[in-house]
């Protein structure tokens, strides 16, 4: 099951992230500087564990899934800021992934970076509401540019009522 994701352990994610105050609000909470949820969905351990631990290092939270099915679970619950998907995985793939989360009201507005080794893929990923597709490998500070850039574009986004 997903967890919450410290470079010393792993701990269930209840307790550790506030609910959003409805369900459907439009806007995720902010959680202020260095607080920004990242949320790592990759099957292969050691990429995941290295995205896990430069994020933490520059100052975001982050919390993980190892398939497509863990990571709208914990998308619906948690409500990251941004989603980091691997294209390929298991259960659902990321495409599958970012559809089910671009349907639903509480999820469609988290910006999702997908992240693939077939090129050939990204007309699909970005028809299924992906905001980037990047290819691997990956660099992390490649891909902490392109998180940040995203954060800054829905902060500076005009607000819904």
């Amino acid at each position: 099951m997903g967890a919450f994701h410290r470079s010393t352990s792993t701990h269930p994610l209840k307790g550790h992230f506030p609910a959003p105050s409805s369900p459907l609000a439009p806007r995720r909470q902010r959680l202020g500087p260095g607080k920004d949820i990242v949320l790592i969905a990759e099957d292969v351990e050691d990429i995941r564990d290295l995205y896990v631990e430069f994020f933490q290092f520059r100052g975001f939270r982050t919390a993980v899934a190892r398939d497509g099915e863990e990571a709208v679970a914990l998308a619906l619950s948690l409500r990251p800021h941004v989603i980091v998907m691997d294209l390929k995985m298991p259960r659902l793939n990321g495409v599958g992934a970012t559809r089910r989360l671009k349907q639903d009201r509480r999820t469609r507005g988290i910006p999702v970076i997908l992240l693939t080794g077939y090129v050939a893929t990204g007309q699909a990923a970005l028809n299924a509401g992906a905001a980037l597709l990047l290819t691997k490998p990956c660099l992390p500070e490649e891909l902490e540019s392109n998180v940040r850039r995203l954060l800054d574009s829905d902060r500076s986004a005009p607000r819904r009522p």
